[in-house]
């Protein structure tokens, strides 16, 4: 067998490139896709939400009303100032409770407000900061909530417009708010959660949308509060043997 020149060595490889090209090219074709599908679920999340924890959330929010609709039905409504009322309500609430309902027309939101603003209660749905009052205590009611995850409440809280009426519904009482102003504060400000002595529900979310180096605030002031009836005292209802005479 004779030697193999120059040139036929050469050309041995020109049918087959070496392993490494191959991979780096299977490589590169994967990365294109990873990046056209990590583009397409970043424009899906944009345009609508996360699909995925959308679906947690909505069943939490499904547990959270029945347990609302068993809180306000439990709860005695009786007579007295408006305020008494609401601190007592506010006493009988832990973390993760169903608080009341926001309603919100401007952005279609219909859900159950959760007591606590960890990471876990915004999960469930729109988070009162357990720091802040109740509607009806003259002081700031403070709710947070995401914007691109776990049913997104405040997707699109930059739509809300002054003028635009809020409504929150607790056992004691419905109180309806409207929009006096929106503002974007540094995500540090604490200033955010001070109280100005008179009743604001404030709204919160992160800004902008996927970060959370700002805080989009929408404040309301309060114009109206519904107490609710109290209820009726329990009559003693003497019941008659079934032995006894009949006369």
């Amino acid at each position: 067998m004779g030697t193999l020149t120059a040139r036929q060595r050469l050309g041995e490889g020109r049918h087959a490139p070496p392993l490494p090209r191959r991979a780096l090219r299977a490589l590169g074709g994967i990365l294109v896709v990873a990046g056209v599908l990590t583009l397409a679920w970043t424009l899906v999340v944009w345009r609508w939400q996360d699909p995925f924890t959308a679906i947690y959330t909505h069943f939490q929010q499904q547990r959270l009303a029945r347990s609302y609709a068993r809180r306000a039905s439990t709860f005695v409504r009786a007579e007295g100032d408006l305020r008494a009322q609401a601190a007592r309500y506010r006493r009988s609430l832990r973390v993760g409770d169903a608080v009341g309902r926001l309603q919100i027309g401007r952005i279609g939101l219909n859900m159950i407000v959760v007591q606590g603003t960890d990471h876990t209660s915004l999960q469930k749905g729109p988070g009162h900061y357990v720091g802040s009052a109740l509607p009806g205590q003259g002081r700031l009611v403070y709710v947070a909530g995401h914007r691109t995850t776990y049913l997104a409440p405040f997707a699109d809280i930059d739509r809300i417009r002054v003028g635009d009426v809020i409504v929150f519904s607790l056992p004691y009482g419905t109180f309806r708010y409207r929009v006096s102003r929106h503002y974007v504060v540094p995500a540090d400000d604490v200033g955010a959660l001070r109280n100005t002595g008179r009743e604001i529900l404030r709204l919160q979310a992160c800004h902008p949308r996927f970060f959370a180096t700002e805080r989009y605030l929408v404040d309301a002031r309060l114009v109206s509060a519904a107490p609710r009836p109290a209820q009726p005292p329990r009559k003693n209802v003497r019941v008659r043997s079934s032995t006894g005479s009949t006369g």
